[in-house]
């Protein structure tokens, strides 16, 4: 029976893939296996390409046009020929089998996170949530609504702490894994660090203090805006530009290196460290006159979200560093030579360190990851 295109048995036929008779190739399609159709999805009638395997290697090596359906997949491989039934030395990394090694590149395979990536470990995307050895992925916490904006571990608690936009913060058991507990806020958290007992929440126009052993409550007011960072260093509180004296909470010095928003401070030995979308890492060290001045600028290719310094299991400094490309690097210092990367589906909004060689990390997803330093760290390699 003769199918009328141009009617309504034309949506029926595209749903179904198009005639159960493999396609004829058109003559500059140079027999080429259509993309799409191996994939259970094309939709074009006449498809310019086959929609059956190809019996062997063909006489050419591509074309332009399969060129640029491969680039427009997102799983352009060497020579931007990915799929089995290509041909030439495609086929050596298709299903076809072939011992050439596949280059992974340092992105994370978008097909793979929806979990349907339909190349295996022959494609050239990252299906991993990190790279580098230094470290490996524990669990996963999930419950967070809206992006993790910050994670604390007080001093001396069994239960850890993780703030989100979706104006919670939720507390887990170490020991278990299980979330014990939800605080509704009843407005955004920029981000919460600890120190000591104390629990330090960044809001709209404020910060809120909670002693987890005594219950007290105080809110320091002065911020104009949602707090995005906090830090403690001696006797000074740090909340996004500005500095608060812990003796009499007064604004002593404005730090205005910075040419956008300042997203993360903290305070390591003798530095105050910032990051901003800016895309800068600074580190700030004191005068003689007591003042804070830039000594050092690092510039990373996208905005900077979050910092967390750690010392690795040879008591090495490293710094985490988490850009809004949605990865986060492993810096040595003080050469910021990258040692390992960190990938997750969205930004990754808070980083914390943890006891026993434990961290956390937060992202836009609302997803909190628990990775673990190796014994024996290594550098990542080229």
């Amino acid at each position: 029976m003769d199918l009328d295109m141009n009617g309504g048995n034309k949506g029926v036929f595209q749903r179904l893939g198009g005639s159960n008779r493999p396609t004829p190739a058109p003559k500059d399609s140079n027999q080429k296996v259509c993309f799409h159709w191996r994939s259970g999805r094309c939709n074009r009638y006449p498809c310019p390409f086959l929609h059956s395997e190809l019996p062997g290697p063909g006489p050419f090596a591509g074309s332009s046009t399969n060129k640029r359906v491969a680039d427009e997949s997102g799983f352009a491989g060497p020579s931007h020929r990915r799929g089995p039934g290509f041909s030439g030395r495609a086929n050596s990394i298709g299903r076809f089998g072939g011992n050439r090694t596949v280059t992974k590149t340092e992105k994370l395979c978008k097909f793979w996170v929806d979990g349907n990536c339909p190349y295996g470990d022959k494609c050239r995307y990252l299906h991993c949530w990190s790279k580098g050895d230094s470290f490996s992925l524990l669990t996963q916490l999930d419950g967070h609504q809206k992006v993790v904006t910050g994670i604390a571990l007080p001093s001396g608690s069994d239960k850890l702490y993780t703030a989100s936009k979706d104006e919670t913060v939720r507390i887990w058991d170490c020991a278990s894994g299980q979330c014990t507990g939800v605080l509704n806020l009843g407005g955004e958290v920029g981000c919460m660090i600890s120190e000591g007992p104390w629990l330090l929440v960044g809001m709209p126009n404020l910060v809120k203090a909670w002693n987890i052993q005594n219950n007290a409550d105080l809110s320091l007011s002065g911020p104009v805006g949602q707090v995005y960072s906090l830090a403690v260093g001696t006797d000074l509180l740090f909340a996004g530009t500005q500095v608060w004296s812990l003796d009499n909470l007064q604004c002593i010095q404005t730090l205005t290196e910075h040419t956008s928003v300042v997203m993360s401070l903290i305070c390591w030995d003798q530095f105050l460290l910032s990051c901003s979308l800016d895309n800068t890492v600074k580190i700030w060290a004191a005068t003689e006159g007591g003042n804070l001045e830039v000594t050092y600028t690092h510039k990373e290719e996208y905005g900077v979200l979050a910092l967390c310094g750690v010392h690795d299991a040879e008591a090495k400094p490293v710094l985490l560093c988490s850009c809004n490309d949605n990865s986060l690097h492993l810096y040595d210092l003080p050469s910021f030579t990258e040692r390992g990367k960190i990938l997750a589906k969205q930004e990754i909004r808070s980083v914390q360190i943890g006891p026993g060689g434990i961290f956390f990390t937060g992202d836009g997803s609302g997803q909190v990851k628990v990775w673990k330093w190796c014994t024996e760290p290594t550098a990542i390699q080229s």
